[in-house]
């Protein structure tokens, strides 16, 4: 793609941030500019955010119906998966899987709880409620 051809579609991140794409200036040589975006990327991404919407609301009704914990819901919120939790919390995969039970997880100790809340980055309390304070 050449330099003047880099679409400028403002998109979701396209006020806060530019992306930087690999194109061929004038005397053919590849380089780097910005692009604003682009439309069709915008509009997957879109697509994308509006399935994790989907999921946290799901992972919620789980929790108020006591079919899962609290874990599950912020699992969903910060786009994380058991593994990965794993490795931040330093417990086991096991461990995480059955700390999502809630019968599980409302016996957890406090300091199982504030491991959690730090990965979370909310209050112990603000873990067992499902309440976030995002700016």
């Amino acid at each position: 793609m050449k330099k003047e051809e880099i679409p400028q579609d403002l998109g979701a991140l396209g006020k806060i941030t530019g992306e930087v794409v690999y194109a061929v200036d004038e005397s053919g040589k590849y380089g780097t500019a910005l692009s604003n975006g682009w439309e069709v990327k915008s509009s997957a991404l879109e697509v994308a955010w509006k399935d994790v919407e989907q999921r946290i609301e799901a992972a919620r009704q789980k929790v108020i119906n006591k079919e899962a914990s609290p874990l599950l819901f912020f699992m969903e919120y910060r786009v994380m998966d058991i593994p990965i939790v794993a490795a931040y919390t330093g417990f086991w995969k096991w461990q995480v899987k059955k700390h999502m039970k809630y019968s599980v997880f409302e016996k957890l100790s406090q300091s199982k709880l504030e491991k959690y809340a730090v990965l979370f980055e909310v209050s112990v309390e603000d873990l067992k409620t499902m309440h976030i304070h995002e700016a």
